[in-house]
């Protein structure tokens, strides 16, 4: 029997990997997207989505699925959007979805974010263990949104992911790969606190496993790659895919701080100096393994944008 599994926002940066790795595993994709241009591949029908800024009727997307991967929503864009329209499209969209599916599909697998979960950085090592406790708006949205999803009813996974990363990145990996293809020197060399990333790949691969995974049951699992990263690594592996050195200076950090204070980019600062370390072992503890590993992961991200 042919499995159908609905996935939203699938012309987004991790939709367009996702709907490709699951047509690959043999199931029949929905990509819906606002623009349903999608490559072509054989397993993949592509739909509109409706608009998630008002209330939507999703009976004609659910129509004969068996799984729904809920990806879409609005990215985390600090201070641009209104509070309001993070919790209608990322919450209230959501709840929408979960409650319409509900006696149709055998699970709802809802993309959350490790940030539903925590802030910019941790003095520990994350597990599913910590009481939430997201610091803005869009951590709050997507935590609003789990727990829509859980009390509507319908089979659902919560995955939260760390950053992602992988050919076609935005956000601060990319502001950083971005200095990483420069000539200059960076002073980075002394940044050797550990940040979780999770390739693209990997990602999917979680996706796959908790779509049909008995044990995953109405369970929040955090994704990141096996293992943490440095800042200082990051850029290495950045410029070894771009072919070149690191070009790395160790300068005290202080000054750095102070010069993108000056600017306003105190929060890259503390997203680049602090650690935020995620731990995997719950997903891992039900058969998960990330194929890629983060160093080898951004070489080559870096060599597909060459």
């Amino acid at each position: 029997m042919t499995r159908v599994v609905l996935v939203t926002g699938a012309s987004g940066f991790i939709g367009k990997r996702l709907v490709v790795s699951l047509a690959q595993e043999g199931w029949q994709v929905r990509a819906g997207a606002r623009d349903p241009e999608m490559p072509d591949a054989s397993g993949i029908e592509r739909v509109a989505m409706p608009d998630l800024a008002r209330p939507a009727d999703w009976s004609a997307l659910l129509e004969g699925a068996s799984h729904v991967v809920h990806l879409a929503g609005i990215a985390h864009a600090p201070g641009t959007l209104p509070d309001a329209l993070y919790s209608r499209v990322n919450a209230e969209s959501a709840g929408e979805l979960a409650d319409q599916a509900r006696g149709k599909v055998e699970r709802l697998v809802f993309v959350s974010s490790v940030r539903a979960q925590a802030g910019l950085t941790a003095d520990h090592v994350i597990t599913e263990a910590d009481a939430p406790a997201p610091t803005e708006v869009y951590g709050r949205s997507k935590l609003e949104a789990e727990r829509l999803v859980a009390a509507s009813g319908v089979p659902f996974v919560v995955l939260r992911p760390a950053v992602l990363y992988g050919p076609g990145v935005k956000g601060n990996i990319a502001s950083l790969a971005t200095l990483a293809k420069t000539a200059m020197p960076l002073p980075f060399g002394g940044l050797d606190n550990r940040r979780s990333l999770l390739a693209l790949d990997n990602f999917a691969s979680a996706v796959s496993l908790v779509l049909g995974a008995k044990q995953a049951d109405s369970e929040t699992y955090l994704v990141a790659d096996a293992e943490p990263i440095s800042v200082a690594e990051i850029v290495t592996a950045m410029r070894e895919g771009l072919g070149r050195a690191p070009h790395l200076l160790r300068v005290p950090q202080g000054p750095v701080k102070r010069i993108l204070k000056t600017v306003g980019r105190e929060a890259e600062w503390e997203r680049l100096s602090g650690s935020f370390v995620i731990s995997p072992a719950k997903l891992m503890g039900i058969g998960w393994r990330p194929v890629i590993a983060t160093r080898e992961g951004i070489i080559a991200m870096m060599r597909a944008e060459r």
